[in-house]
Parts: C-alpha cells; structure tokens; sequence
C-alpha cells in the first residue's frame, strides 16, 4: 500500500507526454440518466482513437454550478485522459442557484448508477470506472468514491483541491448559494466522514496557497485515508493558488493520468 505525501518536484520523475489538441474518435452528446423537475439531467461522452478499456466520470462542477459546453469544444480538456486512451463521461448534475450540494450529490450519484449500469454499451468495463474533478467537482469525486455500492464504486479517485467538510459552510453564501442546504444534509455531503476502508485509491493535489479552500482540507483527508487504510497520495503544489497554471497545471494532469493508468489499467 502507497501511503506517501510528496511535492511537486518528484513529479517530473513520472511526467507524462500530454497531448493538448486530441480529438475523440466520437463525441455521443447529451446522454440522459435521469429527470428532474422536467429537466434532462445529461452527460457527454467521449471515445478515445485508441481506448484502454478504462472510462473516466469527470465531474463538471465549479461552486457547485455545472457549465454546459458544445462538447466539440470542450473535448480539448479532457485530452490527457483520451490520450492515455480512456473514455471519458462529462457528468454535468443540477447546477446552483437553483439546487443545492445536496442535490448535486444525488444527481452525480445517479449518474454514476447509470454509467456503471450500461458502461458495456461505451466498449468500458464498469470495474475500471475513475472519477475525478476540482473544487466542487472534487468534492463529488470524493463523495462517489466514498460512498459507490452495489457494484457502482470506482475504482479510483482523483481530487483537485476538494472541500471534504460541508458542515462547516453551510449557510447563506452570496458566492456560493448552493451552500445554502439543510442543516440535516450536512454530515452526508462532507466526504470526511465517509471514508470506511473499502474506499478506492484517492489521490489528492492541492496548493498552499489556495485561500478558497484551504490546503487543510486535503490535508485532513489524506490522514482519514491513511488511517483507514486507503491507498492514497498527497501531492502538495507549493505556492499553487485555487486552480493550477502553467507547469503545475501541466505536473498535476500527468499525475492524475498517471494515478489512472496505474489503477485502471496495469
């Protein structure tokens, strides 16, 4: 078991060649897996020229608010992973204002019943389903690995910088309105309390410099999964704020591709 906190600068080490203008072999847009309020809760898919089997769920979350994007433009960021030759599923859930982390949750985790339900129909096999976002869509990437059953846990978790206590947030927020929940919600939506020893591998990357979320978060985590006996990495990114940039940005997507091979894949 790898229980190891190292820096950035051991990344170059294990850096992989990351493409930056890959294009899908297919793009099927506006899957839907679920309805809400008379609305389609969708996903894209994105089939790589060369698949490894393997399928990545990325969580399309910022605050809690999932952006739509013409899939024809947003498959250059989901190039490293197609690449490496995964098919990747951009999971958009019920965005804020309107819904809260709560619902967020419960869409994802919809999501996710029914990607590993049907992953067959995609060519991916649903024992090698990853999860992985930033933010707020690290915090779903946590909550999906903490919390799959039935067969539909993924079987690794990639975090950016994730929030893994909501309790403490909870309340009227301009910025973020979907922390606007009920105080009944707060223990199931905080990732913390959730980790059990059957999580899958977590890998968690943050920066010291982050004053959105602090690196406290990953910090925490790290050792609930350390003390359950996760397999799990921290990687620190020093004097990384709220988003990584440039060469951090590059470091950080080899490891989290590199985090993928390695565990669902080899």
């Amino acid at each position: 078991m790898r229980n190891l906190a190292i820096t950035i600068a051991l990344l170059a080490t294990f850096a992989l060649p990351i493409g930056v203008e890959a294009q899908a072999r297919e793009i099927i847009p506006d899957v839907v897996y679920g309805h809400k309020d008379g609305m389609a809760l969708t996903f894209d898919v994105f089939k790589p020229a060369s698949p490894n089997g393997a399928g990545i769920l990325y969580m399309v979350s910022g605050g809690w608010f999932s952006r739509w994007r013409a899939p024809e433009e947003a498959q250059e960021s989901y190039a490293p992973f197609l690449d490496a030759g995964f098919t990747v599923f951009a999971v958009r859930h019920g965005s804020s204002p309107r819904y809260h982390v709560a619902e967020a949750v419960d869409d994802v985790t919809q999501a996710n019943h029914y990607i590993h339900a049907h992953a067959a129909q995609w060519s991916v096999d649903a024992n090698r389903l990853g999860v992985t976002g930033g933010s707020a869509g690290g915090h779903l990437s946590l909550m999906l690995g903490n919390n799959g059953e039935n067969g539909d846990r993924p079987a690794a978790v990639v975090a950016y910088y994730p929030p893994v206590d909501l309790r403490q947030w909870r309340g009227p927020s301009q910025r973020f309105p979907a922390l606007d929940f009920p105080e009944e919600d707060g223990e199931r939506i905080s990732p913390i309390l959730q980790v059990t020893s059957d999580d899958p591998p977590t890998l968690l990357i943050h920066g010291t410099a982050d004053t959105t979320v602090p690196i406290s978060h990953s910090e925490r985590a790290y050792a609930a999964f350390q003390a359950a006996g996760v397999e799990t990495e921290y990687i620190v990114m020093d004097g990384a704020g709220h988003g990584f940039r440039g060469e951090q940005a590059e470091q950080a997507t080899a490891a989290r591709v590199r985090w993928f091979v390695d565990h669902l894949v080899h």
